[in-house]
């Protein structure tokens, strides 16, 4: 996987809750958030978006949730990836090779390759989430998903993007009144779970301007959320930002030039 210098590109692996990883790349700098795959499934998925795992330059973690954290060592360790994930986090993930991970306090900015990482304190039940904006030159990649609720912070870290990949998890009305338990309904729906489609769309309203080229919606319920409600809430941005596309859990997205 090669690509010029001034290319950014943008895809998803899968998105949900059986598995989550995302590939940002910049000219030669291939980053993977989250690897949420086994090492067999991941291959296969990266494959898909013709990249060998040697090539990844990285592995940012966002939290220890197994669906975004699973595939992590596994991976790291075979091709001797490095792994930059939040002091919280690794200490849920002990397994992983002290010589491979690089912790890093919530809020913190640093740099991989050339590429400047925003990494992004957010409201999520893990034990120190965070999201991230990656940037290189005037291009600006944001990754928000598993977070609870849109706080003035999260909502300063991200402006100016110029790619997003966010959460809309789920519709309220069928998280409520679906089959789950109680309890689930009220983690997934409360201050510390996952966005609704009302909450993700008022993030984007905020975070849209002139230079936002293309939303990805991911994260997707296949219990509580359906296509129509998505169409419903998201369809009137598609003259705002671009392109607009949902990434699903069985096939992600295609890699998508952003400029």
């Amino acid at each position: 996987m090669t690509s010029d210098h001034s290319t950014v590109r943008l895809a998803s692996i899968g998105s949900g809750s059986r598995g989550n990883g995302t590939l940002v790349s910049f000219a030669d700098t291939c980053l993977l958030i989250d690897c949420g795959f086994s090492l067999k499934e991941t291959q296969r998925r990266l494959a898909r978006c013709g990249v060998d795992p040697a090539e990844i330059t990285a592995i940012l973690v966002t939290h220890e949730h197994s669906d975004h954290a699973s595939g992590v060592v596994t991976l790291s360790h075979k091709f001797n990836i490095p792994v930059y994930l939040s002091y919280g986090s690794l200490r849920s993930i002990p397994e992983l090779d002290s010589a491979l991970a690089n912790p890093f306090n919530s809020d913190e900015t640093f740099s991989i390759d050339g590429v400047i990482v925003d990494a992004v304190a957010v409201p999520h039940d893990a034990r120190e989430p965070t999201q991230f904006v990656l940037r290189s030159g005037s291009q600006q990649i944001g990754v928000i998903t598993d977070i609870g609720h849109i706080t003035p912070h999260v909502m300063d870290r991200f402006r100016g993007c110029t790619g997003l990949f966010m959460e809309s998890n789920h519709d309220t009305n069928m998280l409520m009144r679906g089959d789950y338990p109680v309890r689930l309904k009220r983690r997934i729906g409360g201050s510390l779970g996952h966005l609704s489609n009302e909450q993700a769309s008022e993030f984007l309203d905020a975070m849209a301007h002139d230079g936002l080229n293309h939303v990805v919606i991911g994260h997707i319920s296949k219990e509580n959320n359906c296509d129509t409600l998505l169409a419903e809430t998201f369809e009137r941005f598609r003259p705002r930002v671009g392109l607009l596309q949902f990434a699903t859990q069985d096939l992600g997205t295609g890699w998508v030039v952003v400029d």
